[in-house]
């Protein structure tokens, strides 16, 4: 019983090592000189399609929230209104760098010409008004053809999650290794009990055959006396 103990308290300790460097494993690049930050296990909650909301803007709220965590920033894009009375029926969200910039022509002055944000990206979210109310994720692309790029406050608050977890992980294996220690202890002692148990059961035996051994001696003495 205390091996099996001694044994699992031993695997808590790899498994806690493991997911202490799981947790500092956060994959971090450089490119163009801004931070380029692939979140890794910081719990996002992706859409799906079939996901379903309350409102127009749970959608809204939680795609903006995802788009924040993942290094994007949200886009309201098109909608589609019912001819009956105006409702909107189906929204599309998106990345800020989507399709592309029209090129500005005609006369007038020349103006320094803005920094292009446009960059042709795809990844959106769709969601349709169902009957019931509710509104439905009915497509959508998680591919970016851009860096995703964490905003300074976010990789800090990333970063100190990060630190946190990984503080916690680290008192929980001194916890778990002291834990092993004891229980390592409290083996040895009782192997050294059962031992020392072990050698004063022999000595008994030995003592208790050689009683015998001289009773059954005494007893041959004294038949060949008689005789």
């Amino acid at each position: 019983m205390c091996e099996s103990l001694l044994s699992m308290n031993i695997e808590e300790v790899v498994d806690l090592e493991t997911r202490i460097g799981e947790e500092s494993g956060a994959i971090e690049n450089y490119d163009g000189g801004n931070l380029v930050v692939v979140p890794e296990g910081d719990g996002i909650v992706e859409p799906y399609e079939g996901m379903e909301f309350e409102s127009e803007n749970h959608v809204k709220a939680f795609y903006d929230e995802y788009a924040r965590r993942l290094g994007f920033i949200m886009r309201v894009m098109k909608c589609r209104r019912s001819e009956v009375d105006g409702r909107i029926l189906s929204r599309r969200l998106g990345c800020n760098k989507e399709g592309f910039r029209a090129p500005v022509r005609g006369k007038g002055p020349v103006r320094k010409p803005r920094p292009n944000t446009r960059e042709g990206c795809k990844a959106m979210i769709l969601v349709k008004l169902e009957k019931s109310g509710n509104w439905m994720v009915t497509k959508f692309i998680k591919e970016h053809n851009h860096p995703l790029v964490l905003s300074t406050r976010e990789c800090r608050h990333t970063t100190d999650e990060k630190d946190k977890k990984i503080q916690e992980l680290t008192a929980e294996l001194r916890r778990t290794k002291r834990l092993c220690t004891s229980y390592r202890e409290q083996l040895q002692a009782f192997i050294k009990d059962v031992e020392e148990h072990g050698d004063q059961l022999s000595t008994k035996v030995q003592t208790a055959v050689n009683n015998v051994r001289l009773i059954e001696s005494d007893d041959i003495e004294e038949y060949s006396d008689h005789r």
